[in-house]
């Protein structure tokens, strides 16, 4: 298990200016946060290291880029085994559209959060994809109408709500 790292002011300011921007450099950093671009490499390289920074991603556009239809999928398995639910994970990693999953409590056994182009491919990922494999019962979706909010970050302290 990884040691719990302490956070002071300068590394929260880090982190928060990180997540409105990854693209900034340690300069740009610096000016930010009031430290030296120095200071905030060594600090940038501990958080690094400990798995709080898990690495830099860029904002995109699914709309702009032909995927148009975010649908959110709850999956009950067939059985409730460790294979079983090792080889739905093995599903869900090698699927690209699938964006987010996550194993749950009730009903289903997991929510997935797919982004598809149109209905077409969200039936061939539904038809093809998921149900024809050994590990899934059932399958239900819901198409998103509008999204409300979709969070870039964490809610770290210090942010305004």
């Amino acid at each position: 298990m990884q040691e719990a790292i302490t956070l002071d002011g300068f590394d929260w300011r880090l982190l928060h200016a990180l997540q409105e921007d990854a693209s900034l450099t340690n300069a740009g950093l610096a000016e930010r946060v009031g430290l030296s671009a120095s200071q905030v490499s060594r600090r940038r390289q501990k958080l690094e290291e400990a798995g709080i920074i898990r690495g830099y991603r860029v904002d995109l556009d699914g709309r702009r880029l032909g995927l148009g239809v975010t649908v959110f999928v709850h999956v009950t398995l067939n059985t409730h085994s460790r294979d079983n639910a090792r080889r739905f994970r093995d599903l869900v990693r090698r699927t690209p559209s699938v964006l987010e999953g996550h194993a749950l409590t009730g009903e289903a056994d997991y929510l997935l959060k797919l982004a598809v182009a149109d209905l077409g491919e969200l039936s061939l990922v539904i038809n093809d994809v998921l149900l024809p494999d050994p590990s899934v019962a059932r399958v239900r979706s819901e198409i998103v109408l509008e999204t409300l909010k979709e969070a870039a970050g964490l809610p770290l302290p210090g942010l305004p709500a």
